[in-house]
């Protein structure tokens, strides 16, 4: 027995220092790459991690100007003072609405804007169509809110358009709640098409081209290649990208409904994070804002897992 021991040792922590060895020769081999990430890592864990903190507060009741811990804890006050809010249903519906038709609409887009520049065999026509379609997202928000209030103004081009096929009324879009979400998805549609497409043209360069040249000889046309081919090879990035869709639902462009919105349409566009600006910038109920946004998280952690273990037993692709 005793002989038997130092063998079984060697055998197990050769293995070890072995590991370790390569771990540390990889370190010093790819040193420089390692000292560009450290400034990423050391931001995203003070921006990222570290604000974390301030979860406490949703716990206790904060005063504005006093230590982050001084509070006093009041546990879930805040979570059911919210949730038996008149306004938090109505808050919840718009922001799950807005951004369940924001996916429905915005995301298959730029699928179908890939797999169109995808058979486009003019190379000059598609990097033209290309570019004009990724400039709207180098476009500052506010500038689109602006060129959106223009056109959907009482002479703006949307009423032009309307008199020239005979329509005498003038219609107040911006003031109208019905037409809130309407104009607010068909700006993020323009606006993200062309840059969403990157991703989905990336995935498409790396389809076997050999399997289009054998799907020609079988007879199969752009139609049936696309669907049997394209698609299928494209579905593990469309999958990942919907998961991390559905967790972002909640979380609309705050900054845009911000410039959008009025008291007139509050009905459709009052979401949780103009909620939260309101009562949490405006009316400094810091701890109850804080709270809110922790529900909202929570929330969608719970839609991403739910929706990846979808994904996993539907197309077997997942995030985890």
């Amino acid at each position: 027995m005793q002989t038997d021991l130092p063998s079984t040792l060697v055998r197990h922590v050769k293995p070890q220092i072995s590991r370790s060895v390569a771990f540390w020769q990889s370190c010093v081999k790819h040193k420089w790459l390692l000292i560009m990430v450290i400034p990423g890592v050391i931001a995203f864990f003070l921006f990222s991690y570290l604000p974390m903190f301030g979860i406490y507060i949703s716990f206790t009741d904060y005063q504005p100007g006093k230590a982050l811990f001084s509070g006093k804890f009041v546990g879930l006050k805040w979570f059911t003072m919210f949730l038996n809010n008149a306004m938090s249903f109505r808050i919840l519906r718009n922001t799950f609405l807005l951004g369940l038709y924001s996916l429905l609409w915005g995301f298959p887009a730029p699928i179908l804007l890939a797999l169109l520049l995808n058979e486009i065999s003019n190379v000059k026509f598609k990097r033209l169509v290309q570019t004009v379609t990724y400039l709207p997202h180098f476009v500052s928000s506010v500038i689109v809110v602006g060129m959106m209030m223009e056109i959907c103004s009482r002479d703006g081009a949307v009423n032009q358009i309307r008199h020239l096929f005979g329509f005498s009324d003038i219609i107040q879009f911006l003031a109208d709640p019905k037409y809130f979400r309407t104009i607010f998805i068909s700006m993020g549609i323009w606006q993200g098409l062309g840059w969403g497409t990157i991703i989905y043209l990336a995935a498409l360069t790396n389809v076997n081209v050999e399997l289009y040249e054998a799907a020609v000889i079988d007879g199969a046309n752009r139609l049936q290649r696309c669907w049997h081919i394209t698609i299928p090879e494209i579905l593990p990035t469309v999958s990942i990208l919907l998961i991390l869709s559905v967790g972002s639902i909640l979380y609309s462009d705050s900054q845009k409904i911000l410039l959008l919105y009025n008291p007139q349409i509050y009905e459709t566009a009052d979401v949780i994070g103009t909620y939260t600006y309101r009562e949490g910038i405006q009316n400094a109920r810091y701890a109850y804002t804080s709270a809110v946004g922790l529900f909202l998280s929570i929330l969608s952690f719970i839609m991403v897992f739910g929706s990846n273990m979808v994904s996993k037993h539907v197309t077997r692709n997942s995030l985890w």
